[in-house]
């Protein structure tokens, strides 16, 4: 059935076709009675004579009309004219979901807006004793109103039985897949209990809600499969990649709300959208922040964000280690640091802050009563102490087992054990500057300002050059290097031009001393274990997937935060 422009379904006159599907056609209408635009859904003639497609689409109108929530699309009347079913709902402009989409993945902010709005409209549902059971992209409308939950036609009774036949009314995986269109747009989101002919209640509703969230925090679909035969393995047995592979900065908080609702036992889901709604809220209201455990486990890379003679507040950027236990809290994300009364933090041209490997300790460069050293503090605790032999210190950097701190002073590269001793020698150097320790025991660092770059042994020893100055690229310096896990590759800065005005991160193999670019304008490479290559550039912060293993950038940079004051190498250009 197509209907033409001007044609009348009692009051409402058909102005343009606004789509259609396996179930319905839909139209853009007046409403010549109020004035007002509005949508007109009607039952194709192919289905129009069967019995379990009019049920169904009765089921729908019965469905919206119980249902009264801002979120959700309202039904206005229901009708037929010469043998024409319809039903006539809000108009609502705007695009869908799915549409959206294309586009890629939405921010957090948006994730977490249309989230509550969608959830909460389904909670209504569900108290209703609604439950949706098409929940996808392709069903949510993105207006200036907000997110509007569509398409009820599959909706049924909660708690109804799971059955087998053949009508269009049901849900068996022969006749889903028979229905032409609906395998990408609805298949993708159904709940394991769904595709083993089990029951469909609420819980199958909040796995297909995970999946939307999923896709929509990371732009790609939580399970996908080259056959429908994959796309259902991959459903009933596999988990998807976790979320920060794609969005590192995604509230540890938000990826285990997704993953407790795609689990695969309905048991282990949540059990209502009501306790989502609230935990989304939380999320939003930046609560998650607060939540905080003794020890850091995670590696991160910190920024100073404000600095006073007594206190340092320090915004860290934490990269989560995916755990095995879905319940785990957040780490703190930020958190101040309180300095002893006359104590000020030291913000030379050099590194002023480094955090242990296990995240237990904290050193910075303060300095009291006119004399300058560097301090150690536990991070649970609020007592730091000036660690002995580490006056005139710079530059703090720990041995990758913790036990040993290095730093830069009287133009000595040095090191000092944490649990006691006199500061060891390792080398001479004419600047303070970030310096890496590898675990097999090296130690790569910048001797001298307008130079490349130097290895030495952490017990000491004469040091070798490992980078030297391409002067026909007008490079002017190599600076803030890094050793990557394996311990044999080194991140590093490469400043060129004139003035230093255009900076580029590198990566050399220490094994084959190749050397190549990997972002332009980009400086203060850093690397954490989940697998991304963490940056600055333009005053921002960025984040990009990095393959270790082929030095490969693999992914799109995502910006974290703007404006760091300043980085733990100090200012960008000496870092």
């Amino acid at each position: 059935m197509s209907l033409s422009t001007g044609t009348r379904l009692g009051p409402y006159e058909i102005q343009a076709p606004l789509g259609a599907g396996g179930m319905g056609e839909v139209y853009r209408a007046l409403d010549t009675r109020l004035e007002r635009t509005v949508a007109i859904k009607v039952l194709p003639d192919h289905l129009s004579s069967n019995p379990d497609s009019k049920q169904r689409f009765e089921r729908e109108a019965r469905a919206i009309s119980s249902l009264n929530h801002p979120h959700i699309c309202s039904l206005y009347d229901i009708g037929t004219q010469d043998g024409v079913d319809f039903l006539v709902m809000e108009y609502l402009e705007g695009q869908t979901l799915a549409e959206r989409l294309l586009n890629g993945a939405l921010s957090i902010e948006q994730v977490l807006k249309i989230g509550i709005e969608i959830a909460d409209a389904l909670d209504k549902a569900h108290r209703q004793n609604i439950v949706h059971r098409d929940l996808k992209p392709g069903n949510i409308m993105l207006t200036k109103s907000g997110a509007k939950l569509m398409d009820f036609g599959l909706a049924k009774p909660a708690h109804t039985t799971f059955t087998t036949g053949t009508s269009v009314g049901t849900l068996t995986l022969s006749n889903r897949l028979s229905v032409e269109g609906t395998i990408v747009g609805t298949f993708q989101y159904m709940a394991p209990e769904r595709l083993e002919g089990k029951e469909a209640d609420v819980r199958s509703d909040i796995f297909a809600f995970g999946a939307v969230l999923y896709e929509m925090a990371t732009g790609r679909a939580a399970f996908t499969g080259n056959s429908k035969a994959s796309l259902i393995a991959s459903i009933l047995s596999s988990q998807p990649a976790t979320i920060f592979t794609f969005a590192p900065l995604t509230p540890t908080v938000l990826d285990w709300t997704i993953r407790t609702c795609l689990a695969k036992n309905p048991d282990e889901r949540w059990q209502c959208f009501g306790d989502i709604v609230l935990v989304l809220k939380w999320v939003a209201t930046g609560s998650s922040q607060l939540q905080h455990e003794p020890r850091l486990r995670h590696q991160y890379r910190m920024w100073v964000a404000i600095a006073t003679p007594t206190a340092i507040a320090v915004a860290a950027i934490c990269y989560l280690l995916w755990m095995s236990t879905p319940t785990r809290l957040p780490d703190t994300t930020k958190f101040v640091l309180q300095l002893p009364a006359g104590e000020t933090l030291v913000f030379p041209d050099a590194p002023a802050l480094d955090l242990s490997p296990d995240g237990r300790y904290l050193a910075y460069v303060g300095q009291a009563a006119g004399h300058q050293a560097i301090y150690l503090r536990p991070v649970d605790q609020f007592e730091a102490k000036p660690v002995p032999g580490t006056e005139n210190g710079f530059a703090p950097f720990f041995s990758p087992d913790g036990d040993w701190l290095g730093f830069i002073a009287d133009g000595k590269l040095k090191k000092v054990p944490l649990r006691g001793g006199p500061p060891l020698a390792i080398s001479d150097v004419q600047i303070a500057a970030k310096a890496s320790w590898a675990k097999n025991g090296f130690i790569v660092f910048r001797p001298i300002f307008g130079a490349g770059l130097s290895l030495v042994s952490g017990k000491g020893g004469t040091p070798s050059i490992v980078t030297k100055l391409d002067l026909s690229r007008s490079e002017r310096d190599h600076s803030s290097p890094e050793f990557l896990p394996t311990g044999d590759t080194v991140l590093f800065t490469i400043w060129t031009g004139v003035t230093f005005e255009r900076p580029q991160i590198a990566v050399l193999s220490l094994k084959n001393h190749q050397q190549k670019v990997l972002i332009d304008g980009a400086t203060s490479p850093h690397y954490v274990a989940t697998g991304h290559l963490v940056y600055e550039q333009g005053g921002s912060l960025f984040a990009v997937p990095f393959d270790v293993s082929h030095l490969e950038l693999s992914g799109t940079p995502v910006r974290l935060f703007s404006s760091p004051q300043m980085s733990l190498s100090g200012p960008v250009r000496d870092a």
